[in-house]
Parts: structure tokens; C-alpha cells; sequence
């Protein structure tokens, strides 16, 4: 689905919630095997077992990976992601956890060196199904202004 919108046509405060994800041991396996690491807090339950979280827990990088694709359902043809600031793996998640991702825009801002595009700033919050905050960060827009 394609939306079509403008840096001045974004509004502070406007707020969107994804659809629930469940993370399950494919998710942490194929992730492992997509980026190499295999640090045993994710690939060895009798390890984890040993330790104060009791099991494995998914890879902050992939949760944040899932948490973003859950936000990409709509396609803005006048912006693209610019990156990501300040972001944080607050608790972990576990085989079996639902995740959601709220994203809010936090900040409008010009471009400190183009006139013809601004930087929107939308704060993304990833929560469990416990609604505990398990991952945060800032997505960064470039969007064009209208012509």
C-alpha cells in the first residue's frame, strides 16, 4: 500500500500500533545462521539454564529487525528510513513472547544541509505481551518537502 505524504504533513503525537509477532526458536535459529552469532544466551538452552534468565532469548538485533518490519506495512514514496538513533535492548525476549511495536512521531526538524527534504524523528517502543518495554529507539525519516 502506498501513502503519499510530505514532511509539513506529519504531525507530532500521531501514534500506530503493529500486530502481535510471537518470536519462536526458527526466528532465533535462522538469525544465528543469517548473522553468525551463535553466543550461547541464544543457542544453548542447558547453558541458559545455568544462568539467572533460566533460557535462551532471542538476539536483540533480530527483535529489532522484526520490531521495524512490523511498522512497514504502509509505503511512503516521499521518504526513506535516514537510520536510527538511541537505541536500547531494555529486556530480553523469549521463545514463546508476543511482540508489538508502537511508533510515535516525536520531532520534525529541517535538514540541516538540503532545503528540500526535513528529518521526521519516530520513537519506536517494543513491547512483550506483558506491555514491559523490551526494546526503544528512534527512526529517523528523510522526507521530501512538498514541491
Amino acid at each position: 500500500m502506498f501513502y503519499r505524504q510530505y514532511f509539513e504533513e506529519y504531525e507530532i503525537g500521531y501514534t500506530r500500533t503493529s500486530f502481535g509477532r510471537t518470536i519462536t526458536e526458527s526466528d532465533i535459529v535462522t538469525h544465528a545462521g543469517q548473522t553468525g552469532d551463535f553466543y550461547p544466551h541464544h543457542m544453548d538452552a542447558e547453558w541458559c539454564k545455568t544462568q539467572p534468565f533460566g533460557q535462551r532469548m532471542a538476539h536483540g538485533t533480530l527483535i529489532f529487525s522484526v520490531a521495524v518490519g512490523m511498522t512497514a506495512g504502509v509505503i511512503n514514496p516521499e521518504a526513506m528510513s535516514y537510520g536510527y538513533d538511541r537505541l536500547r535492548f531494555i529486556k530480553p525476549v523469549y521463545i514463546g513472547d508476543t511482540i508489538t511495536t508502537t511508533a510515535t512521531i516525536t520531532e520534525k526538524r529541517p535538514h540541516a544541509k538540503r532545503s528540500d527534504v526535513g528529518i521526521v524523528v519516530e520513537q519506536l517502543q517494543v513491547c512483550n505481551q506483558h506491555q514491559q518495554v523490551v526494546l526503544a529507539c528512534e527512526h529517523l525519516y528523510l522526507v521530501h518537502c512538498r514541491p
